[in-house]
């Protein structure tokens, strides 16, 4: 009997959640354990990003990633530092979309999940910080 629960309870916790209904909102603040903590860390590193962005270091890619934009000033330990914040920035940008979509009733709802998170960071970039549109140009946001 005690095996039997077993098996039921696996076999409900591995069924896929609903997907949200066409036209559904995406929320980005979900609080499910995954997406805390993503959030956690993308929020412990975001001091260090700081002092890359203002100079126009680095900025916010057209797809949402941070990419090194004008690493001419760096020596080569302050660009390794650079490269390796946006080593271990994006995977956790990536891991954040995706723990939004499965939040939000599946990976199937990934696109949407990107496509509003992407739009959340642009709108939360600062003013001065380097942006880069859809052809590839950088600008900094007003």
């Amino acid at each position: 009997m005690k095996r039997l629960l077993s098996l039921l309870l696996l076999t409900f916790l591995s069924l896929p959640l609903a997907a949200a209904p066409p036209g559904a909102e995406i929320n980005l603040d979900i609080g499910t354990p995954p997406v805390i903590l993503v959030k956690h860390t993308l929020a412990q590193r975001s001091s260090r990003l700081v002092y890359f962005y203002d100079p126009g270091i680095i900025g916010l890619a057209n797809d949402g990633m941070i990419k090194l934009r004008d690493g001419s000033r760096l020596n080569l330990s302050q660009r390794q530092i650079a490269e390796k914040l946006i080593d271990q920035e994006n995977p956790d940008r990536n891991s954040l979309i995706y723990a939004i979509a499965e939040g939000n009733g599946g990976q199937q709802l990934e696109p949407l999940a990107r496509a509003a998170q992407v739009k959340r960071w642009k709108e939360q970039f600062h003013s001065g910080w380097w942006v880069e549109d859809e052809q590839g140009n950088w600008s900094q946001k007003p």
